[in-house]
């Protein structure tokens, strides 16, 4: 369900019935006597639909995250806020940009409607920029040649839905500026071969058992997780276009399982 598109329609509706009760409704009624039920329920509804309504669309957006590819950065069930305005001013519902402020940068977290189908919100890392050669094989990233550094930071275990136990290595990713950890399965292969799709701009990308090599188009991003034997990513659908840009995840705000983990800013 698109949740934008709810709400702009119950905006309109109260809006609506608000302007005819101002302009035409009252004046009929008469001083003194009651609003009735379906005039004083849209109208006290109204302004508060339009303050939420405007808070989403250009402000913060609350997401929950859904699956493990963002562990260890982000659990499941992590309640986090994205930053609607850091990537340009866009209208709602249709995501056309009105005005540029800041462009996507390697390391941030960005949450983006998936390619593939557009209702769905998709959370990853900007691995890649327009123009960047990403090469990702055996298990290394390199990117327009240069090695990404990785530091060994333990190991990290965790279960997965359907209660299968994971053993995965973590390391310490340097991003440009954002230092953050990744996991790794050893066994896994670079990119499951089988389940790469015929995504648009395709021939930009070269795939093999060791891994693959791809050029970021113009005005696309590729993305990845942080679990990156667990993650269905840009490897796989392809580039994120820029106008399936929705913002920058930056905060925790809520987790039911841990409450240490409110307030955490998202690195």
């Amino acid at each position: 369900m698109n949740f934008a598109l709810v709400m702009f329609l119950l905006l309109v509706f109260t809006g609506t019935v608000w302007l005819l009760d101002h302009f035409v409704l009252r004046r009929r009624r008469g001083q003194g006597l009651p609003e009735p039920w379906w005039i004083e329920y849209p109208k006290s509804f109204f302004p508060v639909i339009l303050v939420v309504f405007l808070l989403r669309s250009f402000l913060v957006e609350p997401f929950k995250i859904p699956s493990g590819s963002m562990l260890p950065t982000l659990l499941v069930g992590d309640f986090i806020l994205v930053n609607k305005f850091t990537y340009g001013v866009r209208l709602p519902i249709v995501n056309i940009k009105l005005a540029d402020i800041n462009r996507p940068q390697r390391g941030e977290v960005m949450v983006f409607r998936y390619p593939e189908n557009p209702s769905l919100d998709y959370i990853k890392r900007v691995v890649g920029l327009p123009g960047d050669r990403i090469d990702y094989r055996n298990k290394r990233l390199r990117i327009n040649g240069e090695e990404i550094s990785l530091t060994p930071d333990g190991e990290y275990n965790y279960v997965e839905t359907g209660l299968n136990f994971v053993a995965a290595q973590r390391f310490m990713e340097q991003l440009g500026e954002h230092r953050h950890a990744i996991l790794v399965q050893p066994e896994a292969p670079s990119v499951q071969l089988g389940g790469v799709r015929m995504f648009p701009q395709r021939d930009n990308c070269a795939y093999n058992d060791t891994g693959f090599s791809c050029t970021v188009p113009a005005g696309h991003y590729f993305m990845m997780g942080d679990n990156r034997d667990s993650s269905s990513d840009s490897r796989y659908w392809g580039f994120v276009p820029d106008a399936n840009v929705v913002g920058k995840a930056f905060l925790i705000w809520w987790n039911f399982d841990d409450f240490r983990r409110i307030g955490r800013s998202i690195k």
